[in-house]
């Protein structure tokens, strides 16, 4: 008898009930080093490293890194801090698996050495790196994942709990195994979200008090711990001398300073002035003002400094201002398009922009997952014929885009046919303010920034043309994320990234059970039958062409809600960083290109 099938005899024996029904599955499910949503992963069992990262990558010396904003704790789990301070994912705390960005969704093993799946995928089995301790020496065992996976399912994010939530049961045969049930679950991503999980020390846990905020320093068993913090100001993080992973082919190449100093900063030109300066190393811009006509500075002209503009790849996801349509004066989707319509992007591109954006037309925009110039498929066509008028029909064709104006600034076109749709939704111009039943439209846009603001402004007074009064509130940020968790809004910017393989956290972002869920990111409240059974199509999808049609049929699906006015994304990436710190040639397929920490890069002098 083989060494596995000692071993899965040995389980049965102690977990009767929990194998008896996966006899058929779990009894022949492969020991595999990933995992991919769909296929099989592009990288063989014996890879040495990850093809974006230098395994020769110079180790030592200093990352300075600059974020706008603000921190209030040290817990990425919890919903009552209002920003949690960034780079200790990954950094401090590390997950059982981890994606590769060159494929579009595979998950290969860090603290799981292996896992098993069954073709159903409704059994999953990780097996622990018995090398695997945390910061302060104390071992990681099956019994912190499942610790860990409890803890979570009852008090983490929300997008934790529902998915954490489909899991039958758990069981822990030994210090380095942990097997979960996925039985009735029906959602093939699931084992690749459950090889998310972080891991939390059990020993060292505050269970009672998990939901607060906190700045006392988490213990994880990444490669880095937490040196020193100022609150709201500053996180320093230094390499452990003793990380257990250093060497596994997930992390060679990576997490490559001695020393990471995040500094956070009130505005962006303070940021930006710092980054100027020499006091930060490394900067993604944004404003395509700054990208334009700012970079032309000492430290550039000398070359202490490199500009540099990367491709963007994989999908382009959606930013925009979202109604809540909790609100009452939001819930007809003629009103919405209406407001829509006069975002005139072509005249804030030209004027604001120097031209540099392209106006996003779908969820998904630049990748064969968008679904805006295509007609529907027959495979999509299917899906969404249980639910008649989820889709207009020029988006069912292809043929819908976001409206072009003159670039005049005073279109009047827009105007007419937005006023069409509001008299259609019972609005009418009196005394040049729109009402219905004597009620005037007014609401306010939630902004966090400067930039925010200024588009907002511009936005509110188009919107004053037609009779519609929308102010425009300026908040920090912490004020900011409270009252988005809570929704408390009426409008605000919203951005939902996207990647070439969606999937559960769809349920958090658009299903209906997540509209009402504090925390959640379904900022519009929308809430669906055709969504939910959409988001269900594609988890289930066994195949790249089915799950192609699945999300193409939900991109449609959310564009004829008009729950977002949709904003714009650059096609490419600018970067600026100190010519002291270095990457590999070697850039992944995927977006993000690099972490907020800069995990692939090093230090090439003092």
């Amino acid at each position: 008898m083989t060494i596995r099938a000692i071993r899965a005899a040995v389980l049965a024996t102690l977990f009767p009930l929990f194998f008896a029904g996966a006899q058929g599955a779990m009894a022949f499910a492969a020991e595999r080093h990933g995992l991919a949503m769909h296929g099989e992963p592009a990288l063989p069992p014996d890879f040495d490293h990850l093809p974006y990262a230098d395994p020769q990558a110079k180790q030592g010396g200093r990352l300075r890194i600059g974020l706008q904003g603000a921190f209030d704790s040290l817990n990425p789990f919890n919903l009552k801090a209002g920003s949690t301070a960034q780079g200790l994912e990954g950094n401090v705390i590390q997950r059982l698996m981890a994606r590769s960005l060159d494929e579009p969704f595979t998950v290969y093993g860090v603290l799981a050495r292996s896992i098993e799946v069954d073709d159903s995928r409704e059994h999953v089995t990780f097996h622990l790196d018995p090398r695997a301790h945390f910061s302060d020496g104390a071992p990681l065992t099956s019994a912190d994942v499942r610790f860990s996976f409890e803890l979570l399912k009852a008090k983490g994010r929300p997008q934790q709990r529902s998915a954490y939530g489909l899991v039958k049961r758990v069981e822990t045969p030994d210090a380095q195994t942990i097997v979960f049930d996925l039985t009735g679950a029906d959602d093939r991503e699931l084992p690749l979200i459950l090889g998310f999980l972080p891991v939390l020390p059990k020993h060292a846990t505050d269970v009672e008090h998990f939901t607060d905020a906190t700045l006392k320093p988490p213990i994880g068993s990444g490669p880095y711990m937490v040196e020193d913090v100022e609150p709201g100001a500053r996180l320093v993080l230094k390499r452990d001398p003793n990380y257990w992973g250093k060497d596994i082919p997930m992390q060679r190449g990576l997490y490559n300073f001695d020393q990471i100093d995040v500094n956070y900063f009130r505005d962006a030109n303070s940021l930006f002035e710092a980054f100027k300066a020499g006091v930060v190393d490394y900067r993604e811009e944004s404003s395509t003002t700054r990208w334009a006509s700012g970079y032309d500075f000492p430290a550039v002209r000398d070359g202490r400094v490199a500009v540099e503009t990367l491709p963007s790849p994989g999908p382009k996801g959606m930013e925009g201002f979202v109604f809540n349509t909790r609100r009452a004066m939001f819930q007809d989707a003629r009103l919405r398009e209406a407001l829509g319509l006069m975002f005139d992007f072509e005249w804030i591109n030209a004027n604001l922009y120097s031209g540099l954006y392209t106006r996003t037309k779908s969820f998904f925009d630049e990748s064969e997952l968008a679904s805006t110039g295509r007609p529907a498929s027959e495979a999509e066509r299917a899906l969404l014929a249980p639910f008649p008028g989820a889709v207009r029909e020029d988006i069912l064709e292809g043929r819908w885009r976001p409206p072009v104006h003159d670039g005049t600034g005073r279109d009047r076109e827009p105007a007419r046919r937005a006023l069409e749709l509001l008299g259609e939704a019972g609005y009418k111009l009196v005394d040049n303010r729109l009402a219905k039943n004597g009620d005037p439209l007014s609401f306010e846009i939630m902004v966090a920034n400067r930039d925010q603001e200024r588009l907002a402004l511009f936005f509110a007074s188009s919107l004053q043309r037609i009779g519609v009064a929308a102010s425009v509130r300026l908040v920090d940020e912490v004020q900011y994320q409270r009252r988005r968790q809570k929704f408390d809004f009426d409008m605000m910017f919203g951005t939902w990234t996207a990647s070439a393989a969606p999937g559960n956290e769809q349920r958090m972002r658009w299903g209906s059970a997540s509209a009402a869920q504090e925390g959640s990111y379904n900022l519009a409240g929308a809430s669906s039958a055709a969504i939910d059974a959409l988001i269900r199509a594609l988890l289930s999808a066994r195949g790249r062409e089915d799950f192609v049609a699945a999300v193409r049929a939900y991109d449609r699906a959310l564009l004829s809600g008009f729950y977002i006015v949709p904003l714009y994304h650059s096609s490419t990436q600018w970067i600026a960083h100190s010519t002291k710190i270095a990457r590999p040639s070697k850039l992944p397929r995927y977006s993000p290109l690099f972490g907020a920490t800069l995990e692939t890069w090093w230090r090439t002098e003092p």
